[in-house]
């Protein structure tokens, strides 16, 4: 029998990189985004997932064997990312509801559950690293935790299996999106080269020297693909990285190697990336001409406040990944690799020099 499965949040780095992997494996998808992709394969569906009604419409006729839950909206405080998130997942649940087909739902969070949400990040009273999963809830509200209670509730209520996610900082492509590492750090090495700036890290001392790890898109999507097909990982949730830990200044240096640029010492002052790019619109129009690029608008391929977020941290950020491990999820990606996959990725695709 075909499986169906219904991404909410097609067009996003992790999104994409599900869809991708379906296809691949010959299941039949429908990407949902409010600007879907009309790719050959899929089966594109347009639709707000704040507004019930444009999602019960869009979905009218789909009998989803599986849905993929990997978006979110980013809001001014926490209390509207409770809100508007939950809403979100409700509302996705709530409009397959009536075809009754639904054998599977996996939702994509991440160590936010960890490490609390954006307002109060890394601090606070925080579990012991490496992160595992029966490690509790903090007691702090988070969108993450609000969007779980509508996965465990409407499971309840339509009797599918459900599996939960928690990627580090994902590496993948995708343009405009609000939480982009890899293509940030391309588009800040690119500028750096042009104008022979220093390639300043712009992390905690912390960061820079302690173990740390990462997820590629395609890692998680692999995750999620044995999940929802692996009957002992049901009703389970999972923290999924590449395999590897490295340290910044390693990394740092692996990164400017490919750009060919001089990895610069670290700073004896923390050099955000947004106070160190909030004028380069100017620099990246004169490389998107000098080359011939794409996306002349550099807001929409980087998103430094969130690479400022998760490069200074004041702590070491290290997961766990033995409870997927010991039930049989095997897949391993070499971390400095994933990096070089985006920015060739990105180098195809005319988005960088």
């Amino acid at each position: 029998m075909t499986q169906t499965a219904l991404v909410v949040g097609a067009s996003g780095i992790v999104g994409s990189a599900i869809t991708q992997l379906l296809i691949d494996n010959q299941w039949q998808v429908a990407a949902l985004s409010r600007h879907p992709s009309q790719a050959s394969g899929v089966i594109p569906v347009a639709a707000d997932l704040q507004d019930p009604a444009s999602l019960e419409r869009a979905l009218a006729g789909l009998k989803p064997t599986h849905v993929f839950i990997t978006t979110w909206s980013r809001q001014a405080t926490e209390a509207e990312n409770i809100r508007v998130n939950a809403a979100m997942v409700r509302n996705v649940l709530s409009a397959v509801r009536p075809a009754k087909s639904v054998e599977h739902v996996a939702l994509v969070t991440g160590l936010k559950h960890y490490l609390g949400p954006f307002e109060a990040y890394g601090k606070g009273s925080l579990p012991q690293t490496p992160f595992r999963e029966e490690q509790g809830r903090l007691d702090v509200e988070n969108f993450y935790y609000a969007q779980e209670d509508e996965l465990f509730a409407a499971a309840e209520t339509d009797g599918f299996t459900w599996s939960v996610h928690r990627p580090h900082t994902v590496t993948g492509v995708a343009v405009g999106n609000a939480m982009n590492m890899a293509t940030t750090l391309a588009v800040y090495a690119s500028i750096c080269k042009h104008t022979n700036r220093p390639f300043v890290f712009p992390g905690s001392r912390v960061q820079w020297d302690s173990l740390t790890d990462m997820t590629d898109a395609r890692q998680l999507a692999k995750q999620q693909l044995w999940a929802a097909t692996t009957p002992a990982a049901a009703n389970q949730a999972f923290n999924v990285t590449n395999g590897d830990v490295f340290r910044w200044k390693w990394m740092w240096g692996r990164i400017a190697e490919y750009f060919e640029v001089p990895a610069a010492e670290y700073p004896a002052a923390l050099s955000p990336l947004e106070e160190q790019m909030a004028n380069d619109q100017a620099v990246w129009t004169q490389i998107v001409a000098d080359h011939g690029l794409k996306e002349s608008d550099i807001g929409r391929l980087i998103s430094p406040w969130h690479t400022d977020a998760d490069l200074g941290r004041p702590i070491e950020v290290v997961t766990d990944m033995s409870k997927s491990r010991a039930m049989g999820f095997t897949a391993y990606q070499a971390s400095d690799q994933a990096f070089f996959d985006v920015f060739d990725k990105l180098r195809e695709m005319r988005l960088i020099p």
